[in-house]
């Protein structure tokens, strides 16, 4: 159950695809395993590089998929055959599809309470048979340990085996990680997927999403809260993967010199 993976500036990147990473939740599910799914893009690999805690928790994920395209472009230079993109608002709605068909109840967890009900309703208009079993808004500031456990009796209690966790980078990530162990769940960290599917907030055309400029939609629709993620981080980003595909490049020389 191990998939091919490249380290990316230190964070493990899998090759995976959608159809992939949900026989892999189904797996796990039978398998009553605790354990979480990232969805990785240059932001969140940044974040590990800065904070190396934080790059500790998402390389202790089940899986990490490569949620943008500059991730699936470093698989492919890094030696990975045709490896594809597994977007986390995508593969949210790829397991609500496969979780309506073998009827697995799931948990939301994030947002607003009122983003939450807009979301549930457009679920299961699009998926009349998904079980939910359950959502939960919790407040934005940090939890007490008192207040993650009674978060986590209150989702054991609905009988839900896969939790679509949506609060943010680094939230979420943090959050799965502090549960792994003590909430007997799979975790799905889908970042904004919830505000997407929701209605809350649009996203990027898709032709900007397959040419890797979703950033740059994103980042036109709110430039003051953005402006540090992506016009620090993605240069970052360029130049140390810039420096590691060399070092792979001279790797591949050297062992092919007689």
């Amino acid at each position: 159950m191990n998939p091919a993976h490249r380290r990316i500036i230190g964070t493990r990147i899998d090759a995976t695809s959608y159809e992939d990473a949900c026989d892999r939740i189904v797996y796990w599910v039978v398998q009553q395993s605790s354990c979480y799914i990232v969805a990785a893009n240059v932001h969140l690999v940044m974040m590990g590089y800065w904070h190396q805690s934080y790059q500790k928790i998402i390389n202790g994920a089940a899986l990490v998929t490569p949620d943008g395209m500059p991730l699936v472009w470093g698989l492919k230079f890094l030696g990975i055959p045709h490896p594809t993109r597994v977007y986390g608002p995508d593969l949210m709605l790829a397991w609500c599809d496969r979780a309506a068909q073998l009827q697995i109840p799931i948990f939301l967890y994030g947002g607003t309470d009122t983003l939450l009900k807009q979301l549930e309703y457009n679920l299961k208009e699009r998926f009349p048979r998904l079980i939910i079993a359950g959502v939960y808004a919790p407040p934005f500031r940090p939890l007490s340990p008192e207040e993650e456990e009674e978060d986590r009796r209150r989702i054991a209690s609905t009988g839900a085996k896969v939790v679509l966790v949506g609060l943010g980078c680094p939230k979420q990530e943090e959050w799965m990680g502090r549960q792994q162990g003590k909430l007997n769940a799979v975790m799905i960290g889908v970042g904004a997927a919830f505000s997407f599917h929701s209605g809350q907030v649009s996203q990027s055309p898709r032709w900007m999403m397959g040419l890797g400029l979703e950033w740059l939609y994103r980042f036109l629709q709110e430039p003051r809260r953005l402006w540090q993620r992506y016009l620090i981080n993605n240069p970052c980003f360029l130049v140390l993967f810039a420096w590691q595909l060399t070092q792979y490049s001279l790797g591949k020389l050297i062992k092919k010199s007689p």
